[in-house]
């Protein structure tokens, strides 16, 4: 069967009418050649549209699932509603949903869709971020939560990195989420945790080739179409990195407060600085830094190497006036946990590396109760920059 092409899919999508029935998606600038990524019969699209009509708009992209499933070749669809907007778009037709749109606003208004309404009985959303990839940060949030779960909170974990989801290998769980009602999933489950990934939604082998709006509407429909309730702590993994996902999840998520992960040689923390000062910009309280890959015990000998150093983390708190959340040992046991999906805070509770990120949970628990007295104290303030 003929592989289907971008331009066949463009064409397919000229069948659907408008928001107001007046002209085509295609024609209204809703969706372009940017917003459609075709890959091995699997087609994932985008079409914007105005962030308060998603539900009213709902047959609409049923209307693209169908005419895209028509196309020779197509073996499946994902369609994404998404109130982002290209900056170089050319404004649709008058009269069509969004005319006048161009460049966006400022950064409260660049389309996050409901992404800033809160997540329905969730008390408190902590994200784990590192500002490069490398440094053990899915692990870190893994045990993190399970730390959390032990400490006896309701928790739930979303893999926030679209481009290179984890969770489904860390925690040994696969299958697809299952429909509560209407386009509401019910989480995956393992080791007590609830857990949503992109990684339960598409094929393990499938690149994500999305662009920045399809990125913010998955995470729109895993933060609010997915039954998390009640949860004591949603932990977040946020993707590596402080790009257009990350700064959107900072401003646009009521986050309770970050936890930055690094390895304490001095690259990992020049680029855990700018992870940092993102979220102290968007007035995101920094829980504190662990220093993964802290130090190495030799199993055989005992002896003690700092393979990437040791203690740069700590002193990159103390001169910042953060707090340091502790440090994790490279262990064998960690890599070897993690490849099996049995991760180690509940494979070997006993061992010292548990007990590590046991007593950075429990820190981060403390944390969280400082700052939300400290939020009772002083009315927030929300500050919106351009």
């Amino acid at each position: 069967m003929a592989t289907p092409t971008k331009d066949q899919v463009l064409n397919a999508l000229k069948q659907v009418k408008g928001p107001d029935l007046s002209g085509d998606i295609v024609a209204l600038g809703l969706v372009g050649p940017d917003d459609v990524a075709v890959s091995d019969g699997k087609v994932i699209l985008a079409v914007r549209i105005p962030a308060e009509r998603a539900r009213e708009l709902e047959p609409m992209r049923r209307a693209v699932e169908k005419v895209v499933a028509a196309v020779p070749g197509v073996s499946k669809v994902t369609v994404a509603l998404t109130a982002e907007r290209r900056a170089s778009a050319s404004p649709p037709s008058a009269g069509g949903v969004g005319a006048g749109q161009g460049a966006p606003g400022p950064a409260s208004d660049t389309g996050a869709g409901d992404l800033g309404a809160g997540v329905k009985g969730v008390s408190a959303i902590i994200a784990v971020a590192s500002g490069k990839g490398g440094v053990g940060k899915s692990t870190t949030a893994v045990n993190l939560a399970l730390g959390l779960k032990a400490g006896g909170l309701n928790v739930g974990l979303l893999d926030a990195d679209i481009y290179g989801p984890s969770m489904p290998r860390l925690l040994k769980i696969s299958g697809r989420p299952e429909p509560v009602s209407g386009r509401v999933l019910r989480p995956m489950e393992n080791y007590g945790l609830k857990v949503m990934s992109m990684g339960f939604l598409v094929d393990e082998e499938t690149p994500m080739i999305w662009r920045g709006p399809m990125v913010i509407s998955a995470l729109t429909q895993m933060l609010n179409e997915v039954l998390w309730g009640p949860l004591d702590v949603l932990v977040v993994d946020m993707p590596p990195g402080t790009g257009d996902a990350q700064l959107t999840m900072a401003q646009q998520v009521p986050l309770a407060g970050a936890v930055i992960v690094s390895t304490p040689q001095d690259l990992a923390l020049i680029d855990a600085r700018k992870g940092l000062a993102m979220f102290q910009r968007t007035e995101v309280p920094v829980l504190g830094i662990v220093e993964n890959m802290s130090y190495f015990l030799c199993p055989r000998c005992g002896e003690r190497s700092e393979i990437f150093g040791h203690g740069g983390a700590e002193s990159e708190a103390a001169r910042i006036g953060v707090p340091f959340l502790g440090g994790v040992p490279l262990d064998i046991a960690v890599r070897e946990t993690s490849d099996a999906g049995t991760p180690v805070v509940v494979s070997a509770p006993d061992s010292g590396v548990a007990k590590a990120y046991r007593g950075i949970a429990d820190r981060v628990i403390d944390r969280l109760k400082q700052e939300r007295q400290a939020a009772g104290r002083k009315a927030p303030k929300i500050v919106m920059e351009t």
